[in-house]
């Protein structure tokens, strides 16, 4: 079976599963526990698979994405520009007009609150746009 057949009969979660278990690092361990705060901060939120592979969650629009690379862990926000960080979480694609990422490097720890609050006001966002 070709792994884009095997692939079709996964879940959106199962294959986020299976990526964190493939990476069987520091990523994966990351990867887990940022997914963790996405659920705990909004157990509304929809786990997706999108694009080549990435790990993405909806709650009247996508809220955030994470993907793994080499060194890090990048936790994107689709509206991050337009949301309030006063923790000052996001450290990565800063330039944009729309997009905020935060950059997760290995052995470093994550502001859990904070997230979570950040997590909370894309999802407050994405249901205001939603009915406008």
């Amino acid at each position: 079976m070709m792994k884009s057949e095997s692939q079709e009969n996964k879940s959106p979660s199962q294959l986020i599963d299976a990526r964190i278990k493939e990476l069987g690092d520091w990523r994966g361990k990351m990867l887990s526990r940022l997914r963790t705060l996405v659920k705990e901060a909004d157990p509304e939120v929809i786990e997706e698979w999108k694009w080549r592979g990435v790990p993405t969650w909806y709650h009247d629009g996508i809220v955030c994405t994470g993907e793994t690379y080499k060194s890090v862990v990048k936790m994107t926000f689709a509206k991050g520009a337009a949301l309030k960080d006063p923790s000052g979480l996001f450290n990565s694609s800063l330039g944009g007009n729309t997009r905020r990422a935060i950059d997760f490097h290995e052995g470093e720890k994550i502001d859990e609150k904070a997230l979570k609050t950040l997590v909370r006001a894309a999802v407050t966002l994405n249901k205001s746009k939603a009915k406008s």
